[in-house]
């Protein structure tokens, strides 16, 4: 089992840049691929980014490309969400993700962070 906690959210203009972090406890986050979602008020919440265990391997909304970078540290148990040139329409709760090897669902999620990007 992983504990996720995602920091890093707040209020910024669009254009600016933010990097939110989840940080997971336990010995095993470099055997969980990772990945990041966001919830908009009144809508689903949907995929941004997903990075492999290794992360060697990256995914990306439509949405996310060329502005978000995903990473990981697996010695620090933490994997990184870089979003540059913020627009209104990012604004939403983003929650990272841990997915276990050979599985096809996200099984464990953080609590969320709020980004904001006001126009």
């Amino acid at each position: 089992q992983v504990q996720l906690v995602e920091s890093g959210g707040g209020l910024v203009q669009a254009g600016d840049s933010l990097r939110l972090s989840c940080a997971a406890s336990g010995r095993t986050f470099s055997s969980y691929a990772m990945g990041w979602f966001r919830q908009a008020p009144g809508k689903e919440r949907n995929f941004v980014a997903g990075i492999s265990s290794s992360g060697g391997s990256t995914d990306y909304a439509d949405s996310a490309k060329g502005r978000f970078t995903i990473s990981r540290d697996n010695a620090k148990n933490t994997v990184y969400l870089q979003m540059n040139s913020l627009k209104p329409e990012d604004t939403a709760v983003y929650y990272c993700a841990a997915k276990i090897l050979g599985t096809y669902t996200y099984k464990y999620w953080g609590q969320g962070t709020q980004v904001t990007v006001s126009s």
